[in-house]
């Protein structure tokens, strides 16, 4: 795939879905094809609004199109496995949404049928494309801060959600972990790596949901990560990365921010600001312009959203709800979930 338009297709109509396909569509490389819903009146409503020529009430017909290049899979996270799956056995690439699956295990599954049928297979993990994000990570990975030593990280929005939002629902995946904390622990990863252990505590709600969770990850080296997920109360939406030389500050979405301020020792603080030229803060073309990269280079997955990385904070997320009770309906036994 060299040259040509990468032609999308887009599996659900949700919010993010839209978001996407908004920044989607303003990329000159980037064509999208088609758009799939569960219901046929959603998804022509969809393909009406952003002049998308076919509309699908399956999603099987949209993983058939062979005019599909790459299917983004924008569905709750509770239906991902089944959606990018389904994509993946019709010898369609797949961008899909975070948290990438219910657990560890399913996300292994989706690992092992992109590589069985030798598809590109990527997170939607936009915060890992975004170029200030990335800039962090080069200042860090250099030595910058010196070795990291602490790392805090927090995600909550105020809500109040009634027990019939997708968010209190444990058939849909929900609560504030696999909605909100996979951005603190996917950026305490980054920069980390998997953690060798974690302590968490959770509200849960009557549905068996979290409300907020916190947890303290720790690694051999001796570095702690603070992380905090709610969806009963807004927090700063902030990250701090303190190393034995420095600081860094990140203020108010960290996951897409427009500065981060690095404080050395002996040194003036240092702020750092996102490219003009770089487009709104909330912008997801950096993600949608690296999947087309790959797809053109022939990589099966992306280097900025690997795989095993993807992996790995599944595994998190899982230590997590084993430590705080959350079980999902249909799941198995804790025992196929990361150990203690």
């Amino acid at each position: 795939m060299t040259g040509e338009n990468v032609r999308w297709g887009i599996l659900a109509t949700g919010g993010i879905a839209a978001a996407f396909t908004a920044d989607l569509i303003d990329l000159p490389d980037a064509e999208v094809v088609a758009v799939a819903s569960r219901s046929q009146e959603s998804a022509k409503a969809f393909a009406e609004r952003f002049g998308i020529p076919r509309a699908y009430g399956d999603w099987a017909s949209l993983a058939a199109d062979e005019d599909v290049d790459v299917v983004y899979v924008a569905t709750p996270h509770a239906a991902h496995r089944a959606a990018a799956g389904l994509c993946l056995e019709a010898g369609r690439h797949v961008l899909c949404e975070k948290a990438f699956t219910l657990n560890a295990r399913e996300a292994g599954e989706l690992v092992a049928l992109a590589r069985t049928h030798d598809r590109f297979l990527m997170e939607a993990m936009w915060m890992y494309c975004n170029p200030l994000v990335r800039r962090l990570k080069t200042l860090i990975d250099d030595g910058a801060i010196g070795e990291v030593r602490t790392l805090q990280a927090d995600f909550g929005i105020a809500g109040p959600f009634p027990p019939s939002h997708r968010l209190r629902d444990p058939a849909q995946g929900g609560g504030a972990l696999l909605d909100l904390g996979v951005y603190p622990v996917s950026f305490a990863q980054l920069l980390l790596g998997e953690p060798s252990d974690v302590v968490a505590r959770a509200v849960l709600s009557d549905e068996g949901v979290d409300l907020q969770t916190g947890a303290l990850l720790s690694w051999e080296n001796g570095a702690l990560a603070s992380v905090h997920c709610s969806i009963n109360g807004g927090t700063p939406v902030s990250a701090s990365v303190t190393g034995s030389a420095g600081r860094i500050d990140i203020p108010y979405g960290f996951f897409f921010p427009d500065h981060f301020v690095l404080h050395r020792d002996g040194r003036d603080p240092e702020r750092f600001a996102a490219d003009p030229g770089a487009g709104p803060r909330n912008s997801l073309k950096h993600e949608a312009s690296e999947v087309m990269r790959a797809l053109r280079a022939g990589e099966s997955e992306s280097p900025l959203v690997p795989l095993e990385g993807t992996l790995a904070v599944m595994r998190t997320l899982d230590a997590i709800r084993d430590r705080i009770g959350v079980r999902y309906p249909g799941e198995a036994a804790r025992r196929d979930l990361r150990p203690a």
